[in-house]
């Protein structure tokens, strides 16, 4: 058995937020390490099929609110199902999750504070004020921070788990790759935690 698991994610999705500190959790129940792989979502989507919230037929978009509603209860994690500054482009953020990741930093309380500032304080992600904000509270330099987000390195590294997360077959965000088996969205951290608990082997789609 795998002594890690991959974790893809966007750093906006709600689904990924709420299921953040559960799937720590049972990671951390199993002796698991995790591998934080921040991707570019749309391009995730473009390989699987999915469309971008905006293009969602109206049935869709209104069974995501419900599904909001209830990870949010379920997780106890605070919602706004309709922020502010949501849809929001993800991609500063990220980059400065990659420069923290390619410093060898850890960003599992990063994540959790983007997550909370879009979905449960309204505040806007893509402003470089708020990320610095973030970044600070989350004990990091930001200057440095948002400096080493706009070098080559930390679009490279974005980059390649987009890749990675599209050769795991990710369908979207999050996705959990445990010994080759990929499981998507949070409501699945339960069969993963099933999976590892019981030893059995991957499954395959083949």
């Amino acid at each position: 058995m795998s002594d890690h698991i991959d974790y893809y994610l966007t750093i906006v999705s709600p689904f990924a937020y709420m299921g953040h500190k559960a799937f720590f959790d049972m990671a951390a129940k199993h002796g698991k390490s995790v591998n934080i792989k921040v991707f570019n979502i749309a391009d995730v989507f473009g390989n699987s099929g999915a469309l971008p919230l905006p293009k969602r037929p109206p049935v869709r978009q209104r069974y995501r609110l419900l599904e909001l509603q209830r990870s949010s209860q379920m997780r106890e994690v605070e919602l706004n199902i309709k922020p502010a500054h949501f849809p929001v482009d993800p991609t500063r953020a990220e980059l400065c999750a990659c420069a923290l990741a390619n410093q060898g930093k850890d960003i599992q309380s990063y994540l959790l504070a983007i997550g909370e500032a879009i979905w449960s304080k309204d505040l806007n992600i893509a402003d470089e004020a708020v990320l610095s904000e973030v970044l600070e509270a989350c004990g990091h330099d930001a200057v440095a921070t948002l400096a080493a987000s706009h070098e080559a390195s930390s679009a490279e590294l974005r980059a390649a788990n987009t890749q990675e997360a599209i050769a795991a077959d990710a369908v979207g965000a999050p996705a959990y790759v445990y010994d080759g088996e990929v499981f998507w969205g949070q409501d699945r951290i339960d069969y993963l935690d099933q999976m590892i608990a019981s030893g059995r082997a991957a499954f395959k789609a083949e």
